[in-house]
Formats: structure tokens, C-alpha cells, sequence
């Protein structure tokens, strides 16, 4: 089957890499909206003519699912381009059910752009998980400039994630999650800044899991890790260097992938 991911920037190519370990044989085709990047900083009403341009393109590539990699897009247009288009759309949400039932009693901190902070989508799984003595919810959105121009490791990134979160009493939550996917890029400055007991999460693996499970597909881990993939940034990668950095992309999550 072939795939879509879709993301406004590099973000969404951690839950690719996530599929690409468990679909091996599939093939994917990758959309980064990088004219329009960052989406958490636009007005609901662009973020919806994008992804719903975006679609429009690669529903016309055929393609039998699309994953919205991207937390910001889940919660502002998933339930309108479902509403739209009849093939399985699979979104992104905060690992925060998977929090709680780990840590049951225990505060967790969500991290994510402030669209998504300040959306609707949030609120409802919130309430639905009756998470509302336990989840606080924080607006990171620096860390999409930081990862689009790749500056993973720096004094500047330390330096921002310190201040944002110096507010905060860790002693009091047991994780960290990642509500958005373009912030799978720093787990290590994260590990670095928060106690051991803190857990990071992220929902790449719910998501996959949940386009199998929509698909049928059929999932087998494999040493491939880089199965037929071809990638959009709003026209189609064919330069060597573009490909080259999208590479490096890749390999940086591999290092982050074993961070807790």
C-alpha cells in the first residue's frame, strides 16, 4: 500500500521512521508543507486551507491512507478532511492516556504548539480520560524553528528548554509528552534538564498502531530501515543535498528513539 505522511515541516518524519521500522514493506510518500511551516503560530482557518490543499495533492498520487503527522493539523482539520474524503486518516494525539495509565495519580506535563494547546481536541481527550487534576499543558513552539533548521544540540536550545520549564516542580509528574512531533528531535537536551523519573513520551507508535490497525496492514520489524519513500517540500525531492539533509533527519531520530 502506498502511504502518506503529511506534516508542515520535518516534524512528522519521526512517525514515519516509526513505520518504516514496522511496514518495511510498504511504500510511503512523505509531505513536508515546509512553504507554510510553522503551523502552530497561524490562524485555525490557514492551517485548514493547508492540509486541505496538501491532501487534494496526494490523494491525486493515489495513495490508500494518509497520517497526519502533526499535532497541530490533527486538531484543527482531521475532522473535516474525514468528513471530506472517504480513505483512512489517521491523526496524532498526545500520549497522555498512555501517561496516566502508567502513572496513574501522577502529573504529566504535554508539550506541543500553542495552537494545539489552546484547541478543542486537547480539551476533549482531557476531559475524556478525566485527566483534568493531572494534565498541565505547555506551549513550546521555538523547538519547531529549532529542529527545522537543525539545531538539535546547542547552548541555545539548552538554554530555552531551561527557562520554559524552570517553573515547573518535576517532583510532582511522572512524564513528559511530546505533543507535538517535531520536538522528537531534542529528547536528549530533555533527558538532560529533567530528572531520571520523569518519562518522555510521544504517540508515534499509538499512531502507527492505529493505521495498521485502520488498514490491515500487516507490521514486521526489520534491519530496512529505509524502505521506498518519496518526499514532497511542497514539490517533489529530487536534489541530492535536500535528500542528503532529509537523511540527517533520519539518523537524528535513530539516536532518540532509545530516550526515555
Amino acid at each position: 500500500m502506498k502511504i502518506a505522511f503529511f506534516d508542515s515541516g520535518i516534524g512528522g518524519l519521526s512517525v514515519l521512521h516509526h513505520a518504516m521500522k514496522v511496514l518495511p514493506q510498504e511504500e510511503f510518500i512523505f509531505f513536508a508543507d515546509e512553504d507554510n511551516v510553522p503551523y502552530g503560530t497561524k490562524s485555525p482557518e490557514e492551517v485548514l486551507r493547508f492540509v486541505d490543499e496538501a491532501f487534494r495533492f496526494l490523494i491525486a498520487q493515489e495513495v490508500g491512507a494518509i497520517v497526519v503527522a502533526c499535532n497541530t493539523a490533527t486538531s484543527v482539520a482531521v475532522k473535516a478532511m474525514r468528513e471530506k474524503y472517504s480513505l483512512p486518516i489517521i491523526g496524532m494525539e498526545p500520549a497522555l492516556k498512555v501517561a496516566l495509565d502508567a502513572f496513574p495519580n501522577r502529573k504529566v506535563l504535554v508539550a506541543a504548539t500553542a495552537i494545539t494547546i489552546t484547541g478543542k481536541k486537547i480539551f476533549k481527550l482531557i476531559k475524556k480520560i478525566h485527566a483534568e487534576n493531572f494534565a498541565e499543558l505547555k506551549a513550546l513552539s521555538k523547538l519547531v524553528e529549532f529542529a527545522e533548521r537543525q539545531e538539535f544540540v546547542s547552548a541555545a536550545v539548552e538554554k530555552y528548554l531551561r527557562e520554559e520549564l524552570a517553573a515547573y516542580d518535576f517532583e510532582k509528574f511522572s512524564s513528559l509528552v511530546l505533543g507535538c512531533t517535531h520536538f522528537n528531535y531534542f529528547k536528549d537536551t530533555f533527558r538532560k534538564i529533567l530528572p531520571p523519573h520523569v518519562k518522555i513520551l510521544d504517540g508515534n507508535a499509538g499512531t502507527v498502531n492505529e493505521l495498521i490497525r485502520r488498514t490491515n496492514l500487516k507490521s514486521s520489524l526489520t534491519t530496512n530501515r529505509y524502505p521506498l519513500t518519496t518526499y514532497y517540500s511542497g514539490r517533489k525531492v529530487e536534489d541530492a543535498a535536500e535528500l542528503l539533509r532529509l537523511k540527517k533527519f533520519l539518523q537524528r531520530l535513530d539516536e532518540m528513539e532509545t530516550i526515555i
